[in-house]
């Protein structure tokens, strides 16, 4: 028993991690369950009462793919030829048509790099790329590697514009990431409306600069606001409801008449949630688990009523964190924007080389130029919201008048922060137009059919290789399905852990992972038997069958992973699946059918066990 003491603590921790990771979706399916069952009063009570209970499990829960929870797929394409085209401007004339005409064509048909024919076509025409690109010093090398950057950033502009309309679509859990050079999927749970999902994914990007208001009228309009609400009583609800560490959250407004937590929210129910900045500053803090409710009460009509004709709130794009709190900023701001990000030709993330602080450098052309310097004339000391589809990046503040259309952005906290406006800068200046290339629809009654159909399959796999196992390996048999169940257990838990997605492909791939696990055991026995034949001992039987079996066990696996491995980089959504299932289940078959077995034949041995029956 004590040289398995090891073992056995690796066994246990492993199954109590996996246990403990697998416990919000146990508890999520608990949640749902009790919330299917209540009418729609006692459910929105309900989720009042446990919202950030029904949050965090739903956060850290086993995902379902598309294909079990129903939804829609879409695969976006950035056109790099009508970047390419743009980037032209006016030196295009048509030579430099019939080439990109060219181009298109030849691109349709050929697996060949975009830019390798691009510059292929213009060498046939023995034009240099200069004529069209950057200056007259410039190499075609140089012009391509440009060209390159820009396709690349045009990537990264619109997985931004996505990822920013996604969100506020309200899409819960959705999975937006990059394939290749020039592809976007996009994952949307619980979505089937097509045409709506193709203006919000297709539709040009809307970049605007908008003044703050001044913070004498942003603090008059919150207190019209938390006057109406507390005459309406919506203090009363509010406290009921509501209860929060305000220490944690800086510059807060207290009300002087507010002696505690309770006290405040009747008095000031709407200063409860949102509290406005006292530097002097238009933008007050809401806590995340706040925002929808101060959502829900800004689009009341009678709380528009009382808002001035010219002005609207608008949220930040990105949470800030106080006290280890998500927050999110609200602002006050114009309504007409003072510029629009037509005029935007380009904007650069870079170090300030005196200070060693991130900065993003902006340009823009003629027109917005002489726009600029007259707005920011105008504007010394005041803030401008820059905002791209309707949410805050950042709003600094206007420092001095800014003539010839090059301005620096200052107070970003890193360089991930100025890359980032940096891209929102962009978007409004040359986009490439996205096309959906390809769209997948599921609806919710054919994922519930699939869970059924898949959990069946799997029930249905499980029982005939436990049936096998016992009929033909008898007692050793019964520890390879003991050991079984283990191994399914930490394939879930890992997918959990890492927030992983189970798909109807993975599903497969944790049945044929089934079939593997019994396989290393298969080996192992049928080594354990010849081994009994030479006359030894059960303990060297076992001892011998382990040691020779485990070579055959090992390469097998490891080229079966690697397999996976290569699935999972060049595959796309359900081969990705399917491969993350695999790899995991290598893993932990290996673990459960080389460590679990063996410590419990260890174990029987130890005690003296007269026989184990290996069939």
């Amino acid at each position: 028993m004590r040289k398995n003491r090891g073992k056995i603590i690796l066994i246990a921790a492993t199954v109590l991690l996996s246990l403990y990771f697998l416990y919000p979706t146990y508890e999520d399916y608990q949640l749902t369950k009790q919330l299917k069952a209540l009418s729609s009063e006692d459910s929105v009570k309900f989720l009042e009462e446990r919202r950030d209970e029904v949050r965090e499990a739903r956060e850290k829960r086993l995902k379902l793919g598309l294909d079990l929870q129903g939804g829609m797929r879409v695969v976006l394409e950035v056109s790099v030829l009508k970047l390419l085209e743009d980037l032209g401007g006016t030196r295009r004339d048509e030579t430099f048509n019939q080439v990109i005409a060219q181009v298109r064509t030849e691109a349709q048909t050929s697996d060949e790099p975009l830019l390798s024919i691009f510059r292929r076509k213009f060498e046939e025409q023995a034009i240099r790329l200069s004529r069209y690109y950057g200056s007259i010093r410039d190499s075609d090398d140089d012009i391509i590697d440009m060209l390159e950057e820009q396709s690349t950033d045009a990537i990264d502009r619109a997985m931004e514009i996505v990822r920013n309309r996604v969100d506020q679509y309200g899409v819960s859990e959705p999975t937006i990431q990059k394939q290749g050079r020039r592809r976007i999927i996009v994952e949307l749970p619980g979505v089937s409306r097509e045409d709506e999902v193709r203006r919000l994914l297709q539709g040009t990007a809307l970049l605007e600069f908008k003044l703050l208001k001044d913070p004498e009228i942003f603090v008059r309009v919150l207190d019209r606001i938390d006057s109406h609400l507390a005459a309406r009583g919506m203090g009363d609800t509010i406290a009921a409801e509501t209860q929060k560490d305000t220490a944690q959250l800086p510059l807060p407004k207290e009300p002087e008449i507010a002696t505690d937590e309770e006290q405040l929210a009747k008095e000031h129910p709407f200063l409860y949630l949102v509290r406005p900045n006292q530097q002097g500053k238009s933008e007050a803090y809401v806590a995340e688990e706040d925002k929808e409710k101060t959502k829900r009460i800004l689009q009341r009509e009678e709380i528009q009523s009382l808002l001035p004709n010219d002005v609207e709130f608008r949220w930040s794009a990105k949470h800030q964190m106080f006290e280890r709190k998500k927050y999110f900023v609200l602002y006050l701001v114009k309504k007409e924007p003072e510029l629009t990000g037509g005029v935007v030709v380009d904007a650069q993330a870079t170090i300030d080389p005196d200070y060693n602080v991130p900065i993003v450098n902006m340009e823009m052309n003629a027109e917005g130029s002489r726009a600029w310097a007259r707005i920011t004339g105008a504007n010394v000391g005041k803030y401008i919201a820059i905002i791209l589809d309707g949410m805050v990046y950042m709003a600094p503040e206007v420092k001095t008048k800014i003539v010839g259309g090059r301005s620096r952005l200052e107070g970003l906290e890193s360089v991930e922060e100025a890359k980032l406006i940096e891209i929102v800068l962009k978007a409004g200046a040359l986009p490439a137009p996205v096309e959906i290339i390809e769209h997948r629809t599921v609806g919710p009654s054919l994922g519930e059919d699939s869970i059924r159909k898949g959990t069946w399959a799997s029930g249905l796999a499980f029982g005939l290789t436990v049936l096998f196992m016992v009929f033909y390996y008898r007692t050793a048999g019964s520890i390879a399905d003991f050991a079984l169940l283990f191994n399914i257990l930490f394939i879930l838990g890992v997918l959990a852990a890492f927030q992983g997605t189970l798909t109807l492909p993975g599903i497969a791939g944790v049945i044929l992972t089934i079939g593997m696990a019994v396989d290393a055991n298969v080996l192992i026995y049928e080594r354990v038997r010849e081994e009994a034949r030479t006359g030894k001992t059960l303990r060297a039987a076992i001892d011998g069958g382990y040691s020779k079996a485990f070579s055959a066990i090992f390469d097998s696996n490891v080229t079966t992973f690697f397999t996976a491995v290569i699935l999972y980089q060049f595959g796309t959504g359900p081969v990705q699946g399917f491969a993350l299932t695999l790899m995991i289940g290598i893993v932990a078959s290996l673990f459960s059918a080389i460590v679990i077995t063996r410590v419990i034949f260890n174990i029987l041995t130890e005690r003296g066990a007269a026989k184990i029956n290996f069939g």
